[in-house]
């Protein structure tokens, strides 16, 4: 089964490691038989009355655990990992939900309303209902962001990977069926959408970074030549997401 953890304001303005590594790293504190599925970046809304580091992004660990006795240590862990490793000045968060919570629709809901509009710490906590959110330290302003980073992954049609596999061991110049191989769909946005062969070369300018679309890891590309292909979008500068 699939389980959420969402982190959220773990840093602050001095920080070499956001909030995206903080989540990255937890792969290493999981139980045995317990491995991480992916790591998706959620982008929030940019917004002068919402205060954040960089780019009001939250991050969520999605999780392949046997079954739900895994989750009651998982949790102490996963709360352990934020409480140690974020630091002085934030406001961190964290939340925690397996797939199929029945409360899971409403926190898709207010994921969505967290892309769109400012909300509060009250709103967060009524989303949540019986889904475990918690404040860490500072405001807790960091529940709005992991509550939302949970319910924007569980729809399964938002964000970006930024861990799935080996994703970072790739050179920049990949071809389509190493990245299948991977569990990785490159799907072409041009115009009249001709499907990348599995021996076409993917240009990714050193940041493989696949789309969550309808649960799986997609690749948006187009084409550049005969056999060859670009990623959409790039690095920004001084980011370690």
């Amino acid at each position: 089964m699939k389980l959420y953890i969402g982190f959220d304001d773990t840093d602050n303005a001095e920080a070499t490691i956001g909030t995206g590594k903080l989540a990255r790293h937890f792969e290493e504190l999981l139980p045995e038989k317990c491995r991480v599925w992916g790591v998706v970046r959620q982008q929030l809304l940019v917004d002068p009355g919402i205060p954040y580091t960089s780019h009001n992004s939250s991050a969520c660990v999605i999780l392949d655990i046997p079954d739900s006795s895994f989750i009651e240590v998982i949790l102490e862990r996963a709360t352990g990992h934020i409480e140690k490793e974020s630091l002085p000045g934030s406001d961190p968060g964290l939340c925690l939900a397996p797939e199929g919570h029945p409360d899971l629709s409403g926190l898709i809901a207010f994921g969505q309303r967290c892309t769109e509009k400012i909300v509060t710490q009250r709103e967060a906590m009524e989303a949540a209902k019986k889904i475990h959110l918690s404040g860490h330290g500072g405001t807790n302003g960091g529940i709005i962001g992991a509550a939302a980073g949970v319910g924007l992954s569980a729809s399964g049609w938002s964000g970006r990977f930024i861990e799935f596999g080996n994703l970072r061991a790739h050179p920049e110049l990949v071809s389509v069926s190493t990245l299948t191989r991977c569990g990785i769909s490159v799907v072409s946005l041009d115009r009249d959408a001709i499907m990348p062969h599995p021996d076409d070369t993917v240009f990714t300018k050193g940041w493989l970074r696949p789309r969550f679309w309808g649960q799986r890891a997609v690749l948006p590309v187009v084409q550049t030549g005969k056999g060859q292909w670009e990623s959409l979008g790039g690095k920004r500068k001084n980011n370690n997401k």
